[in-house]
């Protein structure tokens, strides 16, 4: 799921005519050591951290269809995850930084979801919004320092985006149709019950043999 939202979040940021082609979109650590081999104007997206949404968590079993409406099988509900990402902007100068850090915050705070044209596998499948949050206030006991000191980098203007996405549960298919008898019995017997069978019961055919009658003999009177 994790790679199909990375996909999704590249597609929707080369998607139109406002980022330079020359722009390498990326999902590296943006470590000291990537920094000094960067080569050429980078939008970094870094997955920082992953946490299951535990507020959605939901039990029990979901049927599952086809395009016809035939039931295929059972799948044990979707289980939400709260990916946040890093978005950085890297360039030889601080003033285009910026102006590509603010092209990315137009480009992703107007919406609410990730475009459905952009999601693809299982995160696609789900038919589920994929909610996106951008520069949202860090949560409590978070650090862009610490973060940064971790990365052993120099602390850098960045946008925190959050994606919240579907991870589909195990799909049970439905099993064959049973066709074949039970076969009931004790240590000395065996007995085959089977399924009654529509054609016994059915008009014999037109010069089928017909079972003989047999007819009692007596005295007429």
């Amino acid at each position: 799921m994790i790679h199909e939202v990375d996909d999704a979040l590249r597609a929707l940021i080369v998607d139109g005519s406002w980022l330079d082609s020359q722009i390498e979109v990326v999902f590296e650590a943006p470590t000291s050591d990537w920094a000094a081999r960067r080569n050429a104007p980078t939008v970094n997206v870094f997955l920082y951290d992953v946490r299951e949404d535990l507020a959605r968590r939901d039990s029990g079993r979901l049927e599952e269809h086809d395009e016809d409406g035939k039931l295929v099988g059972w799948r044990s509900p979707p289980r939400w995850y709260h990916l946040s990402y890093l978005v950085t902007a890297w360039t030889t100068r601080a003033q285009d930084e910026h102006r590509l850090l603010s092209a990315l915050l137009a480009r992703l705070a107007g919406l609410e979801a990730l475009p459905e044209q952009h999601l693809r596998g299982s995160v696609a499948e789900a038919g589920m919004a994929v909610r996106m949050q951008t520069a949202r206030p860090l949560g409590e006991g978070r650090s862009l320092s610490e973060l940064w000191s971790a990365l052993g980098g120099e602390l850098k203007p960045s946008v925190d985006l959050l994606i919240t996405a579907p991870m589909l549960g195990e799909l049970t298919p439905v099993g064959p149709l049973v066709t074949d008898g039970l076969v009931l019995g004790t240590d000395d017997e065996r007995r085959r019950l089977r399924y009654p069978d529509p054609a016994a019961d059915a008009v014999p055919a037109l010069g089928a043999a017909t079972p003989r009658v047999r007819r009692r003999r007596g005295t007429i009177r």
